[in-house]
């Protein structure tokens, strides 16, 4: 029998040796595919990505891996997530991705994150490597950051920490509530105190980060600064066409330098807007119903095509609960079937996602001097059916690709293969 020490997945050791994948098709996820490719990485880092075909490289001192057949891609990056805040759904005590009450900027998640949550392998199968776990509760939820996927703690795990700010605009409509018997939408009558709420915190975080010498250290008001220099991006969880207007002249005003768009269900009514004001747009899953009544049955299908088509940055994520998040590729291979390029797809999940979170010089394409992040699949790792990893890299180091469900699966086949 499996013993419970062997189904723990261990994160791998630093990168020793210089290695290349030689012969694989790679996606580098800014929209360029070379078919015959050399990915050579060493201490971590890219050192060569380039046409086999026309190249002259010297493998002398390389573990040469021969991926002739596969495709390769740079690490899937997951944003807005519950991913290691949230274990099991039904117990209380696994989620830490809310806090009491309404107002927590200085709430973040990166300390709260557990690198040892059994969902974590099974986002990794499916070739995401990176996540953004953020804050969910509240009008000012908290503050996010950037972590990889492959650490024994959360020190470990932080790629960026504190990136940004995560508010959830208020709703003006309130959904009935079903279980009183309710069937009509109601006006929120605490929408104009919700907003005040929102502008006396800005307005008192933009007087204190003014101040040269501040006595008392206020942990709220400091927690909101980095929205001013642009040290943070500030997340606006908002749906409807006419909010999304408002959060985004709310912020503006206020002097915010990087916006975010997260939710956006409306936002191809205002894509002009949002365009002109180079304001990116973070989906959730496409795997969903048209939230409108009366929308296209593909509504959800076809908005990161629209978007994209109208200038604007797109990147998925899944905010549900973080079992979820394994589909992520899927999302984008949906965008794909629904109008989008295939590998202007791929950049909703790589390179668009990088950029949003400020991390473009470091990671989401496989480009020389970027980090080794990134996985080999024996097919289209957009596509549920021929997506198979073989191996994945983390910042140069091979991690572990089988964990619990692997182990059963093992454990269940002996039982039954012997009866």
């Amino acid at each position: 029998m499996t013993s419970v020490a062997q189904t723990r997945v261990v994160p791998a050791p630093a990168q020793d040796n210089p290695v290349m994948l030689k012969g694989g098709t790679a996606h580098l996820g800014n929209g360029e595919v070379i078919d015959n490719s050399l990915i050579g990485f060493k201490d971590g880092k890219l050192t060569i990505v380039a046409d086999a075909t026309t190249a002259r490289v010297d493998l002398t001192g390389y573990d040469v891996v021969d991926i002739s057949g596969k495709h390769v891609y740079p690490g899937f990056i997951l944003l807005n997530s519950r991913l290691g805040l949230s274990e099991v759904g039904s117990v209380d005590m696994t989620k830490d991705y809310e806090e009491r009450g309404t107002v927590n900027p200085n709430v973040r998640t990166i300390i709260a994150y557990n690198t040892d949550s059994e969902i974590i392998p099974t986002v990794r199968f499916n070739g995401v490597l990176m996540a953004q776990p953020a804050p969910f509760s509240g009008l000012v939820s908290g503050t996010s950051s950037v972590v990889q996927l492959d650490a024994w703690n959360w020190e470990d795990a932080a790629y960026k920490i504190d990136d940004g700010l995560f508010i959830n605009w208020p709703d003006k409509k309130i959904r009935p509530q079903w279980w009183l018997g309710e069937t009509t939408w109601k006006d929120n009558v605490k929408y104009p105190d919700e907003v005040l709420q929102l502008e006396q915190l800005f307005d008192e975080a933009a007087n204190y980060n003014s101040l040269k010498n501040r006595e008392l250290r206020n942990l709220k008001l400091a927690a909101v600064a980095g929205v001013f220099d642009g040290s943070k991006a500030l997340y606006i969880r908002v749906d409807d066409a006419k909010s999304i207007v408002e959060s985004v002249k709310f912020a503006r005003k206020r002097g915010v330098q990087r916006i975010v768009v997260v939710g956006g269900q409306e936002a191809l009514d205002v894509a002009q807007f949002l365009s002109e004001n180079q304001i990116p747009v973070v989906l959730p899953q496409t795997h969903a119903q048209p939230q409108r009544s009366g929308g296209d049955y593909d509504e959800p299908y076809k908005l990161p095509h629209l978007l994209t088509e109208a200038g604007i940055t797109v990147a998925l994520s899944y905010s549900g609960g973080p079992e979820g998040s394994r589909n992520l590729p899927f999302f984008a291979g949906t965008a794909a079937a629904f109008g989008m390029a295939k590998e202007d797809a791929l950049k909703t999940i790589t390179s668009n996602p990088a950029k949003i979170l400020g991390i473009e010089e470091t990671a989401g394409t496989l480009e020389a001097g970027k980090d080794a992040t990134l996985f080999v699949s024996d097919g289209d790792a957009l596509d549920m059916k021929t997506s198979i990893l073989q191996s994945a890299y983390i910042q140069g180091r091979q991690i572990q690709l089988d964990a619990r469900q692997q182990w059963l699966f093992k454990k269940y086949s002996e039982k039954y293969s012997n009866e």
